[in-house]
């Protein structure tokens, strides 16, 4: 069984735990860490009628960009946890910078512990975490257990594309986890090619920079901090050649509706 550390490097495209305390120079540079904040409130508002009594959960909250702009828009209560202190306090200062301190609540921990004790909220979050909690239905399963009945999950990942030959999940593969998790798939919003092309690239100035930058201090760690960025190259190319990158948003249904569902899916 992996270490909370180990989860936590693989999280952020780490080979190994040495490097976990240069994660927060070689991201420096970098406020979104993997999920779209526009992507989300764009789900969020076609879908959810959202109101200041809305709590949001936001479970490896990186450095909050997400909990802010969501609490921005729509005025509600969010709680972000991330196990790196370094990110927790950046989005402690980002909050203030954005006004929204009042209503964002951010908290270093281990969100493995964090899904068993946080309870009824309206939305949680999981942003492009990896397999923190697990493989992909264990996932599921353990966001569900964090909101009401009714409530939503927005988790931010990828589909295999078809003949791509790997053992990724593709669309028609989460759909099925998603019904066995108690979970709906509301909607989902695929990144486009070119807008991940460009962001991709974007990012990979910034770590190539920083990578640079740690060499010339720790030479004799060259060789971490290259494997460090091979990994982010690899991880790049996986995106664009074998994944699509979506941001889903899915359901805690009722029985009845739970039902309902499976009523008109067999119609169809």
């Amino acid at each position: 069984m992996m270490s909370v550390e180990e989860k936590l490097a693989g999280s952020l495209t780490a080979e190994t735990t040495e490097l976990i305390p240069y994660l927060p120079y070689l991201l420096s540079d970098l406020w979104e860490l993997g999920s779209s904040p526009d992507d989300m409130v764009s789900l969020i508002s076609k879908n959810i009628s959202m109101s200041t009594d809305i709590m949001l959960l936001d479970l490896a909250c990186g450095k909050g960009a997400v909990s802010i702009n969501i609490a921005k828009h729509f005025g509600c209560r969010v709680k972000g946890i991330d196990i790196m202190n370094d990110f927790i306090t950046e989005a402690k200062e980002k909050a203030k910078e954005h006004g929204v301190h009042e209503i964002c609540e951010f908290v270093t921990g281990d969100i493995n512990q964090s899904v068993l004790i946080e309870k009824d909220y309206d939305i949680v979050i999981f942003g492009a975490a990896g397999d923190v909690l697990g493989d992909q239905e264990s996932t599921l399963k353990k966001l569900s257990y964090t909101i009401k009945k009714g409530g939503y999950v927005l988790i931010d990942d990828a589909y295999a594309k078809e003949g791509s030959g790997g053992s990724y999940p593709t669309r028609d593969d989460w759909i099925e986890m998603i019904k066995r998790s108690g979970l709906l798939m509301i909607d989902d919003l695929v990144v486009e090619p070119n807008d991940l092309t460009g962001l991709l690239e974007e990012q990979m100035t910034y770590i190539t920079m920083r990578v640079n930058e740690l060499k010339k201090r720790h030479p004799d760690k060259a060789k971490l901090f290259d494997r460090y960025l091979l990994s982010q190259l690899e991880e790049c190319r996986q995106l664009e050649i074998d994944l699509t990158g979506v941001t889903m948003l899915l359901k805690k249904v009722r029985e009845k509706e739970f039902d309902l569902f499976h009523d008109v899916e067999g119609e169809q």
